[in-house]
């Protein structure tokens, strides 16, 4: 090793580099929990009782150590990881529930889908959703840093990027998924459909606004089609619109509104 090597390497900047978390050992954690959910995956092997019983026993002793690594960032955390842990595994249920409906949504709005456990086992967007929503009960729990190592990891997995942060409803559906963006603030309302490559982003990415709404509100019942750009924290999209595909919006939209780029067709003039 070059002497210039070996003094970085070597140096106390790289010695006592803060190893907050086992970020291979997270991942694979997020798997299981996701197939302790939806044992269709079929990555559990045995489902007896006993067998179930000691994946949770292993999964709650590792949130346990991924929260009280993660105390240096929030101090208080600590005293409070055991109780937290409950409560995020007694969620799983509640969490299961919502997954349920965004299963029946996925079905229900593909033609290409044949069954349930296709959506289960092969949709990017239903497993960016599970993710999701383990993410967000992190979130709402005040956990620093696990719930994006989460998230990003889902983002990583499938191109689709959903901030732990966001607020989504019941029965929400992303179709085939790849260059989704959902920003921190956002707000997704029940049975809201959307497809490749839309993002839903702030207006303005200045640090100071760090603490405002900066993405869009999305209503009850909309559909929004590929590669839209839906910007602004004060941008509503009313109950049942429908957003076309390529469509730029950073103003709200009434509900019911159809809103669409229109292309016209013609010969080019000759020189």
């Amino acid at each position: 090793m070059s002497s210039k090597l070996a003094q970085y390497f070597h140096s106390d900047r790289y010695k006592s580099a803060t190893i907050v978390m086992n970020i291979p050992e997270v991942r694979q954690s997020v798997d299981e929990l996701i197939c302790l959910l939806f044992p269709q995956r079929g990555c559990l092997g045995s489902r007896t009782p006993e067998s179930i019983d000691a994946l949770l026993l292993e999964l709650k002793k590792r949130f346990t150590q991924y929260f009280e690594s993660v105390s240096v960032l929030s101090p208080t955390l600590k005293a409070e990881a055991s109780s937290k842990v409950e409560d995020f595994f007694n969620s799983l249920p509640t969490i299961a529930a919502k997954l349920d409906l965004d299963v029946v949504a996925a079905f229900a709005g593909d033609p290409a889908a044949y069954s349930r456990e296709e959506v289960i086992t092969t949709y990017p967007g239903f497993y960016a959703v599970c993710i999701y929503r383990l993410a967000h009960a992190l979130e709402m729990l005040k956990i620093p840093l696990l719930p994006r190592l989460m998230s990003e990891y889902g983002h990583e997995k499938t191109g689709i990027d959903i901030h732990p942060g966001a607020t989504i409803g019941d029965s929400f559906f992303i179709d085939h998924g790849t260059g989704v963006v959902v920003g921190e603030t956002s707000h997704i309302g029940n049975n809201v459909k959307i497809y490749q490559g839309v993002t839903l982003g702030a207006l303005s990415v200045k640090k100071r606004l760090q603490s405002v709404k900066r993405h869009p509100t999305i209503e009850n019942d909309v559909v929004i089609y590929a590669n839209s750009t839906i910007l602004g924290g004060e941008t509503i999209i009313g109950k049942g619109a429908v957003i076309g595909g390529n469509v730029w919006l950073t103003e709200s939209v009434p509900a019911g509104t159809v809103v669409f780029n229109k292309f016209e067709m013609g010969q080019m003039e000759k020189p």
